[in-house]
Formats: structure tokens, C-alpha cells, sequence
């Protein structure tokens, strides 16, 4: 019968297993004769029955993975707390960033500060983009400076930084941004068109020079394809009615340009007109999207007695529709005929499509209960704004 294991043998067992971490096997043996100075203790456990009691393996792996583990810096996690920013998002955001050994957080909190940002718009924009502590003063000097070739004040950065710290951020190549703002200015763009740009879509000016000029070329060649003679208005105007086109792929851009020329049967001064204006926005639509929410239209408005043309006018004179999607454009179509309104009437007036589902349940019930007779009224007023609307209604009930 074996006997159990005192305290002390037990504790010193605990101290063999880590032992066994930095000790080849024969060094555990002697080092285990030397500790129990009793053979007659160590024959009543066999040595297979020693070793089975603790995974070597276990251990050893265990110590591998905490070494090669990168250890999380305690001083930045104190920084960040006693700044406000909020740890969990930003460590699902960017946890990289907290292994790091050197990072530069006072010094953006000080710059920010110097720019007019507060202390809780700091902590919002290192919460949502970590990776902006590790950006050196001499960056951000540089890449503001940039950006205030554009803006009016530092004031219109510190806004677009809240809404889109990652515009600002993204990037620590000045010399690709200064480039690419000289380019720009350079086919036509005025400072008020790059502005929209850096406020709508700061992701065009960390593009590469070559991406940019690939779009600013594909368009240039779309604009003489089509008989129009000044390239640069055209860029223009297409890019300052739809500032994402940049951030595009121009494979995309081609075959939606094509999509709407082959459909709606354009001759090239319709497509020119349409592209530099209301269809400007259609042109950065994924193209399955566009399509399959244009074959949705078409199918609806057919089921309810329209002809090709009327389809046609429809969509040409609101171009905003193909962005419905399917459900939406049905569940909207649907909500108005319910109240006896004609689709001839919706076609005259597509903006009404533009309320929310909700919006429009709200007036046509307000408009109803009011006497309106909405089946041969005008109905453009489901789309005004609310102000104008609530007047409206307050001299129907009046």
C-alpha cells in the first residue's frame, strides 16, 4: 500500500515539474535524488509514474507561446486611459498598435489641441483609428500643411478628422498626397472642387498618382468620344457632381457609362447631358447592382400598366431610383397605389419616392384624414420638406 505524499513532498514536487522546463532529463533525475535524500521514498513511485504526473510537454509549450507572445505597452494603455479613449474599440480596430514599444500619443494630443480639436474629439478619433498615435510630429506638421492648401481652417480638418479620422490618418505618404493635389489643380480642378473631394471622399488623395490619372485619362477620352471638345469642364463637372469616382475602379465607371448609353438607347448628347448631371452619382454603382434594380423597375412599372417609353422618362428623369433596391422601390410603389395614386402620377412626380416608406405612410393617412383627394391632386407634396409640408397641411385642416 502506497503512502500519501506530505506537504512537503508535494511542495517539492511543484518545484521538479518547473525545474523540468530549463533541465534536460538527466539533471530532473540528479537534482530529484539530491531534494528527497531518501531511495527509499523515490522506489515507491516509479519513475514512469513521476513523469506521467507532470507534461513536460505541457510546460514547455506553454513557456514557447509566452515567449513569443508580443507583450501589450502598459505606458501607452495608461496614456490612452487617462485620455478618454475607449480601449475595447480600439484595440478591435487596430490591436497592433498597443504592442508596439515606441508610440506618439502626447504628441498628437498636443498637436490636435494646437489645431483646435477637444480633448473628447482626440479621444473619439484614437478610439476609431489607433494608428494615428504612431504618426510623428513632423508628419502631422506636414500633412496638415497639405491639407490647408485645400481647406479654408484648421477648423474644416478638425471636422472632417471627427467624421473620418482614416482620411487623415490612413496614410503617412506627404509626398503621394502632395502630388496628387498638384495633378489635380493641374487638369482643372478648382480649390473648391478639391475641398468637396478632401470633405466627401479623403480617400482619393491616398490613392496612388497612377490611379488618379488612369480615371482623369478614362474620362477625358469619354468626353471626346462623344464629341465634346473641353475635356477639363467635363472632368469637372462629372467629378464635382460625383466626388467618390476618383475612388473607383475605371473598369466600373466604362461599363455603367456603357450600361445606361446601350438601355435607355442615348444618342451621345443625351449621355453627356445625363452623365454630367443627375446620372453622375450611377456611374460608381456596382454594375449587377445597377442592373438588377433597373430589370426590378422595369417589371413593376410594366405590371402596372406603363409603357417602354414611360419607363424610359421615368428613370431618366430620376436617376436616383436605380440606388433603390428591390424591396424598397416595390414596398414604396405599393404604399402610394394602395391610396388610389396613379402610376402615371408617380411617374410625373419621382421624387416622391425619395420620402421614407414611413414618411410617405405618415402624410398620405394625414393627407386623407384632411379630405385631400390624392387620386387627382398633386402629389408632389409627399416629397416636400417638413416645414413646407406641416404649412401645407395646417391650411387643409384649417
Amino acid at each position: 500500500m502506497r503512502t500519501p505524499l506530505s506537504l512537503r513532498q508535494m511542495s517539492l514536487l511543484k518545484g521538479l515539474s518547473y525545474l523540468t522546463i530549463l533541465a534536460p532529463r538527466n539533471l530532473v533525475y540528479m537534482r530529484s535524488n539530491f531534494l528527497f535524500g531518501s531511495r527509499c521514498w523515490m522506489t515507491q513511485f516509479s519513475t514512469e509514474m513521476l513523469f506521467k504526473s507532470f507534461s513536460f510537454r505541457h510546460y514547455s509549450v506553454k513557456y514557447d507561446n509566452m515567449a513569443s507572445e508580443p507583450l501589450e505597452n502598459d505606458e501607452l494603455l495608461n496614456n490612452l486611459l487617462i485620455m478618454g479613449v475607449d480601449i475595447d474599440m480600439a484595440k478591435k480596430r487596430q490591436p497592433g498598435v498597443f504592442n508596439r514599444i515606441v508610440t506618439n500619443e502626447q504628441d498628437l494630443k498636443i498637436f490636435l489641441l494646437s489645431k483646435g480639436a477637444s480633448k473628447e474629439v482626440i479621444a473619439s478619433i484614437i478610439s476609431r483609428y489607433p494608428r494615428a498615435i504612431t504618426r510623428t510630429p513632423e508628419n502631422l506638421s506636414k500633412r496638415w500643411d497639405l491639407w490647408r492648401k485645400i481647406m479654408t481652417s484648421d477648423l474644416d480638418i478638425v471636422n472632417i478628422l471627427e467624421r473620418s479620422p482614416e482620411s487623415f490618418f490612413r496614410s503617412s505618404n506627404n509626398l503621394n498626397l502632395e502630388n496628387n493635389i498638384k495633378f489635380l489643380y493641374s487638369v482643372g480642378l478648382t480649390r473648391k472642387c478639391l475641398c468637396r473631394l478632401l470633405t466627401n471622399a479623403p480617400r482619393t488623395f491616398s490613392n496612388s498618382l497612377d490611379l488618379n490619372k488612369q480615371m482623369v485619362e478614362l474620362l477625358q477620352n469619354v468626353c471626346l468620344s462623344l464629341g465634346h471638345n473641353d475635356p477639363t469642364d467635363f472632368v469637372r463637372k462629372i467629378i464635382f457632381k460625383n466626388p467618390f469616382i476618383l475612388i473607383q475602379s475605371t473598369k466600373r465607371v466604362k461599363t455603367n457609362i456603357e450600361f445606361l448609353q446601350s438601355t435607355f438607347s442615348l444618342n451621345n448628347e443625351e449621355l453627356l447631358a445625363l452623365i454630367c448631371g443627375p446620372g453622375a452619382e450611377i456611374l460608381d454603382l456596382s454594375n449587377d447592382y445597377a442592373k438588377r434594380n433597373y430589370t426590378n423597375i422595369k417589371e413593376k412599372l410594366f405590371s402596372l400598366g406603363s409603357t417602354k417609353e414611360e419607363v424610359r422618362k421615368f428613370v431618366l428623369n430620376y436617376p436616383d431610383v436605380i440606388f433603390l433596391a428591390e424591396k424598397k422601390f416595390n414596398d414604396k410603389i405599393d404604399c402610394l397605389i394602395q391610396e388610389k395614386i396613379n402610376i402615371s402620377q408617380i411617374i410625373e412626380n419621382p421624387r416622391v419616392l425619395d420620402s421614407s416608406i414611413s414618411t410617405l405612410k405618415n402624410r398620405l393617412k394625414e393627407l386623407v384624414a384632411a379630405g385631400y383627394n390624392l387620386s387627382t391632386s398633386n402629389i408632389a407634396l409627399l416629397s416636400w420638406s417638413q416645414k413646407r409640408y406641416k404649412a401645407k397641411l395646417e391650411k387643409l385642416n384649417g
